[in-house]
């Protein structure tokens, strides 16, 4: 039984924690916040109940297999899931709106061409045909076995993209994102809908390889699940499983150094000057400068800042309408001058902004009254000050503005609304500037790759969203299979068959 610190109580972080004390090993969780859950935070506020990271689950089949694994109970004994349908509600800067099924490709396709003209929904099913082909090449590498010493397989692009022939002209293919939007969609309200995917992960379409159509084919296709009590119960419900397996939590206490003997990890050093030796150590967070004696191998220096998230907590007085859809994203008018703005740390003038709006009884304090989270990819802390009030309450109203177009009665109806910024994230989470990590991408020589669960120092591991394979909630609870698997199995393990 090997004695194994683990780094931060984030999701990731708790899926490797539960699966190593099942494995028989010794856990202790060290947290610097005084509660669990990483990203995954919850507001409350007179009744009123709200996520404060993401709203929704997409591949739950990750969360299924950690408890199948860890334990007798299934993870729908232990939250309920519902699949949001339609799952996404889109308006166009032009006026056009067009609701999309939930996990449902010929839905999808006529929802689009009611909407935006027959051929719209023909051309976005062939774009899903090639992300699918993009999926099935790289899923594997990328997504289900640790980051591999030779990356060249995951430095070229999955995504066959089309290759458009021109007169007097070379041949092009799209290599980007906003190309793919832009010569293979063709409708600017579809090249829309791509990009919204994108930056909704923090990714810049203009930049962000082609390989970023896995998004919205991992959501298309395997569908989008609220749940109940918003996403926060299941980071208690893994926290559960993490007590039931006997893992150890210490709350209050920073980690400020990986402490190494004989080449290679021993234990930690906590801000208080205490001392705790391990076999192994998992890193579940954004480590802080000084905190590796070895280079994180993450990001490289100069890379472009992490975009994060502002969010508008609404407190509603009157019921939810009949009809009202969980989930709208308001698209911008100008892309480019959003993108412009995001990722050359400003603030934009009309954000693309994303409404929640769950039939929930457990996020209201009675059926007179709805709560509504509206969210926004947006510069991080740092290039933007985000503690400014007169900005965070300028821009508040802008995205209040844009969600008005969503909400019916919106202002009218409005008793509170609580701001938060990637200020507040880098106060709860750590997280440098309040940004939120992507999930890693194959393509662009291997850029959008993060930083491999098993580090250079012998008994350091690596797990959660700013790991391989990158942010997001399914991402994961992946990086914490693949780091029990090596811990239990050794550093030749390669995922399971």
């Amino acid at each position: 039984m090997a004695r194994i610190a683990v780094i931060g109580a984030g999701t990731g972080a708790m899926a490797a924690a539960a699966r190593l004390s099942v494995a028989g090993h010794r856990v202790t969780v060290y947290e610097r916040a005084e509660t669990y859950g990483g990203s995954l935070g919850r507001f409350a506020r007179d009744g009123f109940v709200f996520d404060t990271g993401p709203g929704l689950l997409h591949l739950p089949a990750v969360y299924r297999d950690l408890f199948v694994k860890t334990g007798k109970e299934s993870l729908e004994q232990c939250v309920t899931l519902t699949q949001v349908d339609p799952a996404s509600r889109h308006l166009f800067a032009d006026g056009t709106a067009v609701s999309l099924p939930n996990a449902s490709r010929a839905g999808v396709t006529g929802a689009l061409d009611r909407a935006l003209g027959e051929g719209a929904g023909a051309r976005w099913g062939d774009f899903l045909d090639r992300a699918g082909e993009a999926w099935n090449r790289s899923r594997r590498p990328l997504l289900e076995e640790p980051l591999p010493e030779d990356r060249r397989a995951l430095a070229r692009d999955p995504y066959p993209a089309v290759r458009h022939r021109r007169l007097l002209r070379p041949a092009r293919q799209a290599g980007t994102v906003a190309e793919v939007g832009a010569w293979e969609l063709t409708d600017p309200r579809l090249a829309s809908l791509l990009d919204g995917y994108a930056l909704s992960y923090g990714l810049d379409p203009r930049r962000a390889p082609a390989a970023a159509a896995l998004l919205p084919y991992m959501e298309e296709t395997f569908g989008s699940w609220y749940v109940a009590g918003g996403v926060r119960a299941l980071a208690d419900a893994v926290y559960a499983r993490c007590l039931a397996r006997k893992v150890e939590f210490v709350y209050g206490a920073e980690v400020v150094r990986v402490a190494e003997k004989d080449g290679r990890a021993a234990g930690i050093e906590l801000a208080d000057g205490a001392s705790v030796e391990a076999d192994h150590v998992v890193l579940g967070a954004q480590p802080a400068p000084g905190l590796l004696p070895v280079r994180d191998g993450g990001r490289p220096a100069g890379a472009p800042s992490v975009p994060g998230r502002f969010q508008v907590l609404l407190s509603l007085r009157g019921a939810r309408e009949a009809g009202a859809v969980h989930r709208t994203v308001v698209h911008t008018a100008d892309p480019g001058a959003e993108q412009d703005a995001v990722f050359g740390g400003r603030t934009a003038e009309l954000p693309t902004v994303t409404v929640l709006r769950p039939d929930d009884p457990a996020t209201r304090p009675d059926d007179a009254h709805e709560a509504v989270t509206l969210t926004v990819t947006v510069a991080p802390h740092g290039p933007v000050d985000w503690t400014d009030a007169a900005l965070r309450e300028r821009f508040a109203e802008t995205v209040i503005a844009r969600a008005a177009e969503a909400v019916p009665g919106l202002r009218e109806r409005t008793l509170h609304a609580q701001v938060r910024t990637p200020a507040e994230t880098e106060a709860e989470t750590g997280a440098e500037g309040g940004s939120v990590p992507a999930p890693a991408l194959a393509g662009a020589e291997g850029s959008y790759l993060h930083a491999a669960n098993l580090s250079p120092l012998p008994g350091l591991y690596r797990a959660g969203g700013w790991s391989h394979p990158g942010g997001g909630l399914a991402h994961a609870g992946m990086s914490g299979a693949l780091v029990a698997g090596l811990v239990v199995e050794g550093d030749g393990f390669r995922g399971s068959q």
